[in-house]
């Protein structure tokens, strides 16, 4: 809580003393008490509101006839996160490095007219119905076969083009925002009203939340993810092939050239693939699909539902590590493959080809038209829960 000013009666009554009456050294006396009592109470003000997360909003822009905003939630380390509800889209995470320099991590744009922009790559933002691809644009439920609307290259278009809404979440030790969303039924060829809430929040321990809850009056597949593109150099680093990965897997998904999953799950153990150990990005990148880079998804260690680590990336200009914990079973490791210069992010700066990574915690690709998968098929009275939290912290050796 911030402490309005007072006039000097009003502080002088607060400090239960008298007003300026009396001869001049006695004036300098309670000139000297007043200022001090003044700095007491304003230190304790400033210690309070850095104790609690804050959370502030500007207007963005305007999409479809409606305001956008920005919000920001900040924690007592200075830590802050940046949100729209276009897309539900984490625009900016500021965390400090191994100096205490605070430094951006994801990649993103200055203004809503390139969030709206064919060339997004969706951006921070959230994804569903189905994130990833589906084969054929098409799955059965109970018998009835659905087609859906996907992009040229399989992926299924979605909530990342939607305008969420969104509301401030206040709280003592953390901050939070919670969007909302209600794909209507037939949206995109999809069954069923799927009324989706997400919420982000704000630790003081320097985490990120993000809380998934969604129900459903039809039968309907659900796969959900936020698309958050990481460089933990903060800027100082164009590439990511010097960050360190570890993903606590020991299989990923074999797939076809479109990379639509075969159904079966291999071995990591003696390929490309395998950062069971922590393993910079950019040592074997170049030994496969004529050094493209990494699109693949991770089968995790934990398949219990509950939450548990899946990946720790370590960035060693900056120092810092961002550990992921979820409760999904896989995650997608993708190397920003496709950058290329033709599109400028923040302050201008060009993407650059493997200038990032994505992990992007989530059931697998094709689920709904894989028998062998976990059942995405959300039904009437139940809910879809899910959880992922990047924690940041620095190494400073």
């Amino acid at each position: 809580m911030l402490i309005s000013p007072m006039s000097s009666y009003g502080r002088a009554k607060l400090l239960n003393l008298k007003p300026f009456t009396s001869s001049r050294p006695d004036k300098m006396k309670t000139l000297f008490v007043l200022v001090l009592g003044w700095c007491v109470i304003s230190n304790c003000a400033i210690a309070q509101h850095k104790q609690n997360p804050s959370g502030t909003k500007i207007f963005f822009g305007e999409a479809e006839g409606q305001k956008i905003y920005q919000y920001t939630l900040q924690n007592s380390n200075g830590m802050q996160v940046k949100v729209i509800n276009y897309g539900a889209t984490i625009t900016d995470i500021i965390i400090p490095d191994k100096n205490g320099e605070m430094g951006d991590v994801v990649l993103g744009f200055d203004s809503l007219s390139q969030y709206l922009s064919k060339d997004n790559a969706r951006m921070g933002a959230i994804r569903g119905r189905v994130t990833n691809r589906i084969a054929n644009n098409k799955f059965s439920i109970d018998g009835k076969e659905y087609k859906v609307i996907t992009s040229k290259n399989g992926e299924v278009l979605g909530l990342n083009k939607r305008i969420w809404n969104i509301e401030e979440i206040p709280g003592d030790k953390e901050a939070g925002l919670k969007v909302t969303y209600l794909s209507k039924d037939g949206e995109e060829g999809f069954p069923g009203d799927l009324d989706l809430t997400v919420i982000y929040t704000l630790t003081n321990k320097n985490e990120l939340k993000i809380n998934y809850k969604v129900t459903t009056d039809k039968p309907t597949p659900v796969v959900l993810t936020s698309h958050s593109y990481f460089n933990l150099s903060g800027g100082k680093a164009d590439k990511v092939l010097s960050t360190e990965m570890q993903f606590f897997a020991d299989q990923y998904l074999e797939t076809t050239n479109g990379g639509i999953p075969t159904g079966n799950l291999l071995d990591v153990k003696a390929t490309q693939f395998d950062f069971t150990q922590p393993k910079q990005i950019g040592k074997r990148i170049a030994d496969f699909n004529n050094g493209d880079g990494y699109d693949l998804t991770y089968v995790l260690h934990n398949q219990t539902g509950k939450l548990a680590l899946a990946a720790i990336a370590y960035e060693p200009i900056s120092g810092r590590v961002m550990k992921t914990y979820t409760t999904e079973p896989g995650v997608v490791f993708y190397t920003g493959n496709g950058f290329n210069d033709k599109v400028r992010g923040k302050g201008g700066k060009t993407f650059t080809k493997h200038g990032a990574f994505c992990l992007e915690t989530q059931h697998y690709p094709d689920s709904p038209n894989q028998p062998k998968f976990a059942n995405v098929i959300l039904r009437p009275g139940e809910i879809f829960t899910s959880e992922t939290v990047y924690q940041f912290s620095v190494r400073k050796y």
